[in-house]
């Protein structure tokens, strides 16, 4: 796990305590020897070093070359400039439905301000995992089962809203947090997972049931068309029949009265003769 503090923090052996209903693991720090003072230091890019003189609190020197007062200066703290990812242990936490949720988590941080993140707090890095956990469990409790998955960046932003407004005084900042793995009870979990398949059962229900109406109409469509189609031809049938029909009538008519007009010629002819 990183550190802020590079060169002025030591692990020391773990130890469980019980914090809002769970268990945590910690691990307390203790200072070890910070850089000696050789008047001449040169320090490191994005570093911060923290100067004390006879016990108070002098400068901080910046990167590069730096000149020392023997003795009387000592650099107390060494604090890193980088971005810092912190892992946040497992912790349980109770929904507003009270389901218990095991929830754990990345964090970004970055030291803005080396002097108050020096004297501001303690240890730093067992401040902001405390806060953390704790403002996970205070957000976690607002919200419901389906709202902690629908709406997860939501929370993550939630959590780091709420950390920057605490960390502000110890000059760090938080930059993004990240749920990285929540886990359910396992009833919890057969119950989501039996919601799931009903759902998925019900979709291909759904599925099932319009594919069917879609074929019916589309049955039914094409009878219609059919039967107009089918209507159609008898009518033009019809209509052919009876244009035939007028046609020879007309054809018969035409006939009868040229032979009329020749027989009216014929009986002139005889007529003039005579």
């Amino acid at each position: 796990m990183s550190r802020f503090l590079l060169s002025t923090r030591r692990l020391m052996p773990q130890q469980d305590f019980l914090l809002a209903g769970s268990w945590v693991t910690t691990q307390f720090r203790g200072k070890t020897s910070t850089p000696m003072n050789t008047v001449v230091m040169f320090v490191p890019q994005q570093e911060a070093w923290v100067v004390e003189r006879m016990g108070r609190f002098h400068r901080i020197l910046d990167p590069g070359l730096n000149v020392l007062v023997p003795i009387a200066d000592k650099i107390k703290y060494v604090q890193s400039l980088k971005e810092i990812a912190i892992d946040v242990p497992k912790q349980s936490a109770i929904t507003s439905d009270n389901v218990t949720l095991d929830i754990d988590g990345v964090l970004y941080l970055r030291i803005i301000d080396p002097y108050r993140a020096s004297y501001g707090v303690e240890d730093p890095e067992f401040a902001i995992t405390q806060l953390a956990q704790t403002t996970m469990r205070s957000e976690l409790g607002k919200m419901s089962l389906d709202k902690v998955f629908r709406e997860r960046e939501s929370l993550n932003v939630s959590i780091v809203d709420s950390i920057n407004k605490a960390s502000e005084a110890w000059g760090i900042a938080c930059l993004r947090y990240e749920i990285r793995d929540i886990r359910l009870p396992t009833r919890v979990h057969e119950a989501m997972q039996m919601q799931v398949e009903a759902e998925r059962r019900k979709r291909a229900a759904i599925l099932e049931s319009e594919g069917v109406r879609e074929a019916e109409i589309n049955i039914a469509e094409g009878k219609r068309k059919s039967r107009i189609l089918a209507s159609e031809a008898e009518r033009q049938e019809h209509i052919n029949k009876a244009s035939g029909e007028a046609a020879a009538i007309i054809a018969v008519a035409d006939a009868r009265a040229r032979s009329l007009q020749a027989i009216a010629k014929s009986l002139a002819h005889i007529k003039h003769d005579t």
